[in-house]
């Protein structure tokens, strides 16, 4: 009979075992823990996210509970005293590293000649309240903070990084590589001029809203045929210059976009952006709110609210390997022309996960066998006829 992998080895097959080695070698990953290795470690958080475990006795026990697939997904049986020492040590940048690598990946399998790229910038809390006393407190939680590129077209993150709760925003948004003809979309706790400059000088684009201490001068009025988008109405589009204390020499063309919504209220947005409709420019940041059902989705779905740890470190590779689980359901996804919703199809990885069938036949019945045949009846077949 012709061997059938398992759902979770097919969901693990996008990440490559000798680039992964390279990183753990490159980084010393084995450092501490010789027997359980940073492959059986992946693996193991891996499967706590999408078996929806939230302690390690569960992660454990649930793992060690199939066997007979150990075997063919490259590890061995789990202890729950190695697996805490390897979550308080093994280095995260394993971990960042092998979702970097499925994200190049899953933007690939999206990239067309002509495909217009958006990038949504944006940050959530992760709030950890008196359960780590050594997280950093920003005046709202006490915790860590996942800030995200996400590319909203192909439903992919490019980049993730955690950091302590009190770091700005704009701290890690200057930091992100600008990619030519790229509009990148965030809110105003992104505002800093000389991070505006050099996605300017950079041949980008960007739109965000402005703050309401920020000082404006009307240069030019534009108009518009179309003014209505879907929810909200453009009342008006001005080409501006910044008059603010310091800030009046910024070599930058902006326009100010202002868009009432369909709740009655008024926002107003800025872009270098001289070239789309002001419409097309309020759809754009309308677009922003896709990142934040993503931090919803992410947060309710997959294990970043009951940690297997309270050390930072620990922390840091639960999230990490909460992204490249999403990355690995995205990837199985496109690659078997599932088009149920993401959330359905984690629902059902989840309870088929050490199943041997089809990624692509999830949610359908298995075949059913079909009954035999009965022979029929024949006047002659107590009779040796051979002719």
């Amino acid at each position: 009979m012709r061997f059938r992998d398992s759902i979770f080895g097919r969901l693990l097959e996008p990440i490559n075992r000798r680039q992964f080695q390279t990183a753990v070698d490159r980084l010393d990953g084995d450092a501490y823990d010789k027997s359980f290795r940073s492959w059986d470690h992946l693996v193991a958080l891996i499967y706590a996210q999408l078996s929806s475990h939230d302690s390690l006795r569960a992660v454990v026990a649930g793992f060690n509970a199939n066997p007979q697939h150990h075997y063919h997904l490259g590890t061995g049986r789990l202890s729950r005293s190695t697996l805490s020492d390897a979550n308080a040590r093994r280095p995260s940048g394993v971990f960042a590293q092998t979702f970097a690598r499925l994200s190049a990946m899953a933007s690939r399998q999206l990239r067309s000649e002509g495909q217009e790229m958006v990038r949504l910038i944006d940050a959530s809390p992760i709030p950890l309240g008196k359960l780590c006393t050594w997280a950093a407190w920003n005046g709202r939680i006490r915790g860590m903070k996942l800030h995200m590129v996400y590319d909203p077209k192909g439903d992919v993150p490019d980049c993730v990084e955690v950091t302590d709760a009190n770091v700005n925003d704009i701290e890690i948004g200057r930091h992100v590589p600008i990619q030519v003809g790229t509009t990148y979309v965030f809110d105003k706790g992104y505002c800093r001029f000389d991070w505006w400059q050099k996605i300017n000088d950079s041949k980008a684009f960007f739109v965000t809203r402005a703050k309401t201490s920020m000082r404006l001068r009307k240069i030019k009025r534009r108009t518009n045929r179309k003014r209505k988008g879907d929810g909200f109405k453009v009342i008006a589009d001005d080409e501006v210059k910044l008059t603010s204390k310091g800030d009046s020499r910024l070599p930058i063309p902006l326009r100010r976009i202002k868009v009432r919504r369909e709740n009655g209220g008024v926002i107003t947005l800025l872009t270098n952006d001289m070239t789309r409709t002001a419409v097309e420019i309020a759809a754009l940041y309308k677009s922003r709110w896709q990142i934040e059902l993503l931090f919803r989705w992410i947060k309710q779905h997959l294990d970043i609210r009951k940690f297997l740890g309270t050390n930072d470190n620990a922390i840091r590779l639960q999230v990490l390997a909460a992204m490249i689980a999403y990355l690995l359901l995205r990837i199985a996804a496109r690659a078997n022309c599932i088009k149920m919703l993401p959330l359905r199809l984690a629902e059902l990885v989840g309870q088929f996960l050490f199943t041997r069938r089809s990624l692509a036949t999830i949610d359908k019945p298995p075949p059913s066998n079909p009954s035999p045949s009965k022979p029929t009846a024949s006047a002659n077949q107590m009779e040796f006829c051979y002719g």
